[in-house]
């Protein structure tokens, strides 16, 4: 009996080891192939002529944009300047409860400093994800007669962000990409793995 119990606790042993080895393995595997999609992204080229620019949010600091967010609304400048859209979408709720201004808010006062007409800039304040900033900017375009977008971000975001646009039914979405000059991209693109995996879970539910 007791070589009996010994040799069940082995082979017990054994299984649960073969099964944390292979989870480890599963784990590793699937961190490659994200890590490989979100260095996928790119801006779309040729880029058709679209009705909004949606500007992904970042966080603000203080009364001003972040350095990161900066980055998004500078190249967001440059394809409007460029033709590539005619109308703003800015997306990105209130950060701190005592801060003064929303993400969008932020971006509008940036955006509008550096030449951009206030009555294209439609504002989207309530989103605290990349879902949210996506659904509810789609809901503001609907309500502004606006149907195609380029989806404006960094390019570590831009692959989560072009399939949770797809996923949300957005016409044809264009993505437009920039690098960061002020970013950790270790920290950044560790975090958007992770990220990335909770994305495809919450797809699968959608």
């Amino acid at each position: 009996m007791r070589r009996v119990s010994r040799k069940r606790r082995y082979r017990r042993k054994r299984f649960l080891w073969a099964a944390l080895i292979l989870l480890i393995v599963a784990g590793l595997t699937w961190c490659a192939v994200a890590f490989s999609r979100i260095n996928s992204a790119e801006t779309t080229v040729p880029m058709v002529k679209a009705d909004a620019g949606v500007i992904l949010g970042m966080s603000m600091w203080g009364d001003e944009p972040s350095p990161g967010l900066k980055e998004r609304l500078d190249y967001a400048l440059e394809l409007y300047q460029a033709g590539a859209f005619s109308h703003f979408v800015v997306s990105g709720g209130l950060d701190q409860p005592d801060y003064k201004y929303t993400e969008a808010e932020g971006m509008k006062i940036y955006l509008a400093a550096h030449g951009v007409p206030e009555d294209i800039i439609y504002l989207e304040n309530r989103s605290t994800s990349t879902l949210e900033n996506l659904q509810f900017s789609k809901v503001v375009m609907q309500q502004e007669g606006l149907s195609s977008a380029v989806i404006i971000t960094h390019d570590f975001h831009g692959r989560r962000a072009i399939e949770i646009a797809r996923e949300l039914g957005f016409a044809n979405p264009e993505l437009g990409v920039t690098t960061s000059e002020v970013m950790s991209m270790l920290k950044y693109k560790t975090r958007e793995i992770l990220a990335y995996t909770n994305w495809k879970m919450q797809q699968l539910s959608l």
